[in-house]
């Protein structure tokens, strides 16, 4: 049995033999009138299948005696694959993909009711597709309307996230493996960066070269918009217009992540563009940095989550503490979150398919405890905006952010992105070198 039929059976075994489940694949997004954004995947959809085209919707049927696994796919049409390439078809959907039975995509709405009625449940997650929803809104009235009479079909749709994202959340060997090789580019391409940095040097063309490195090494493209953001521009957490030349007593924050096989790295690194940190800059960084550690440190099998960015925050606040950033009572000012201007954001996330990977954070209204095989970032930061008049002048401007992908191991953590320098000395010897 292959990955992905192993999926799909643990994935029905929880579902039960009296439901059926519909997965679609993710629709087409265009970017101009004609011209479409390259294609991606549904996460869900490509975990269960390994199918990569669109217009597919997988359908499970557990307990059904010859057609657990269906797929509705695009048939071959030999005028389109001349302009857009080669289609599994159905014969391929069954060949290659495992389905046990597959129909052309235009013959769904015609198919899923001999499939469908007789289960009392069906697995749909809405709100990614809005004209699909309509179209599961659309079958439900149907069956609804002929249950009287046929005495079976469908009373409720439910999500099937309770079960598919938790399965998502504890990785595989073979996801492991993709996400260590999408964690390897992306250190190539922050290593590249660190030493092609210089004053003139605009941010999109550090920008260009992390995603000409992803590509030259085999992923995709960037999991999400590189973040090149130089001096002041490092304060503002999603900046992605890359566009101000780098200066010599810039900080440069990169936040990158190749996407290899599906699968996402998320890195950060802050460095000078000169070959050494200022003062401040380094007072800053290396706050940070121990924050980081200390969050890293905590990382093992039976703690919770929210415990990480706990620790970070302690960290942090005693330091903004000794540096008069802040001033007051350590406890009075994390109970009353009084850090939140110099950092806004949580400390982690988890990581996989999706970037911000899917999964709860609590459970029963407790945070969650971390597992063996669960991935996720370790991202403190502290953000100075360059108007803020309120706090020494020496440390305005001043952006630092450092993220690791970190693997919860039995023996506490793994720092999959280790790879990449993050010590101010190995740092500034990278600088050196490529000054």
């Amino acid at each position: 049995m292959d990955l992905h039929a192993q999926r799909r059976r643990a994935l029905m075994d929880r579902l039960g033999a009296t439901a059926a489940a519909v997965f679609p694949a993710a629709p087409v997004a265009l970017r101009a009138i004609d011209v479409e954004h390259r294609y991606h995947q549904d996460s869900d959809f490509l975990y269960l299948t390994g199918f990569p085209e669109p217009e597919a919707v997988c359908l499970l049927l557990p307990g059904h005696p010859k057609e657990e696994f269906v797929l509705f796919v695009r048939p071959h049409d030999p005028e389109r694959e001349t302009w857009t390439g080669r289609r599994a078809g159905v014969d391929g959907a069954i060949a290659t993909y495992g389905a046990q039975v597959a129909y052309p995509i235009d013959q769904l709405d015609e198919k899923i009711g001999a499939y469908v009625s007789e289960r009392d449940r069906l697995y749909y997650r809405s709100g990614r597709d809005p004209t699909f929803d309509q179209r599961v809104l659309a079958w439900m009235r149907q069956w609804q309307l002929t249950r009287p009479r046929a005495g079976t079909g469908p009373t409720a749709v439910l999500d099937p996230a309770e079960f598919l994202h938790e399965m998502r959340m504890v990785k595989d060997p073979e996801e492991l493996a993709h996400l260590r090789t999408a964690i390897a580019i992306t250190a190539d391409a922050h290593r590249a960066a660190m030493r092609a940095a210089r004053p003139g040097v605009h941010e999109y063309e550090i920008e260009a070269l992390v995603d000409y490195t992803f590509r030259r090494m085999g992923a995709a493209g960037p999991a999400y918009p590189s973040i090149v953001a130089g001096g002041p521009n490092a304060t503002t957490l999603h900046y992605v217009t890359n566009d101000r030349p780098l200066t010599a007593g810039d900080l440069l924050l990169i936040d990158a992540g190749a996407d290899f096989a599906g699968y996402c790295a998320d890195v950060t690194r802050t460095f000078p563009v000169a070959d050494h940190f200022s003062g401040p800059q380094r007072a800053i960084y290396e706050l940070v940095l121990q924050a980081q550690l200390a969050a890293i440190a905590v990382i093992r099998p039976g703690i919770r989550h929210e415990q990480v960015h706990q620790r970070a925050v302690e960290v942090l606040v005693d330091g903004l503490i000794d540096l008069r950033l802040l001033s007051g009572d350590r406890q009075e000012i994390i109970s009353n979150e009084r850090y939140r201007p110099f950092y806004m954001h949580r400390t982690s996330h988890w990581l996989g398919m999706d970037v911000h990977d899917v999964g709860l954070y609590k459970v029963a209204g407790n945070s969650r405890t971390l597992e063996p095989g669960m991935v996720m970032t370790v991202e403190p930061g502290i953000y100075i905006a360059a108007d803020r008049d309120d706090v020494d002048p020496q440390f305005r401007g001043i952006g630092v952010r450092i993220e690791d992908d970190i693997l919860v191991t039995s023996d506490g953590p793994d720092v999959l992105s280790a790879a990449v320098p993050k010590h101010p000395g190995d740092i500034e010897a990278i600088r050196r070198a490529g000054a």
